[in-house]
């Protein structure tokens, strides 16, 4: 599939000056799913193109803000199977598209605009709750929901795709505690 980004001259002449990038390359390291956040983001750009160029016959789109805003959608700076939420509300999908917007603007700046921006921020819609404002923002996020839907091939990966990180001793210590206060109220009952 890689061949294909490469051989639409269009496509890859947006996506070039974020491909080169060392910031961006380093998102090769950081797992996503079944492969990395660098591959996954280029799918989903690519996806995002090839809806874009179909909706293109019918309504003008502006095809950089969609391969870009693809592109860039999961630029979050600490991998996702690593980060902590602090409470429910902070779990990686609710947040991400903000944090991935900001670091965005701080490497591509020259890159990011309104659209951009919004579709980076929204594509975890309907988490975000606020749908994207644009054309380019509903298009990245049906892209990356087609993307994601690989995550059914290993169904024990989906808690952690939605940042529920189980740890095996906290398991053990939560059913030794459930065990000893189910214990202790059986043994009041006699």
């Amino acid at each position: 599939m890689e061949n294909q980004y490469y051989q639409e001259r269009e496509f890859y002449q947006i996506i070039e000056p974020v491909l080169r990038n060392t910031e961006f390359q380093r998102r090769k390291t950081f797992l996503h799913h079944q492969d990395t956040v660098y591959e996954h983001s280029l799918k989903v750009a690519w996806v995002s193109y090839k809806i874009a160029k179909a909706i293109q016959k019918y309504r003008k789109i502006n095809m950089k803000n969609v391969v870009i805003g693809g592109l860039l959608h999961d630029f979050y700076v600490t991998p996702w199977r690593d980060y902590q939420a602090e409470n429910f509300l902070q779990l990686h999908g609710f947040v991400h598209g903000k944090i991935a917007a900001k670091n965005a603007f701080q490497i591509f700046p020259y890159l990011m605009n309104e659209r951009i921006t919004d579709s980076i921020q929204k594509h975890m819609f309907p988490l975000t709750v606020i749908p994207p404002k644009y054309l380019e923002g509903w298009i990245i996020t049906m892209a990356d929901k087609y993307v994601s839907l690989e995550i059914f091939r290993n169904l024990k990966e989906l808690p952690r795709y939605f940042g529920i990180h189980f740890k095996k001793e906290r398991i053990i210590l939560k059913c030794k505690n459930l065990y000893q206060r189910t214990e202790c109220f059986v043994s009041h009952m006699y």
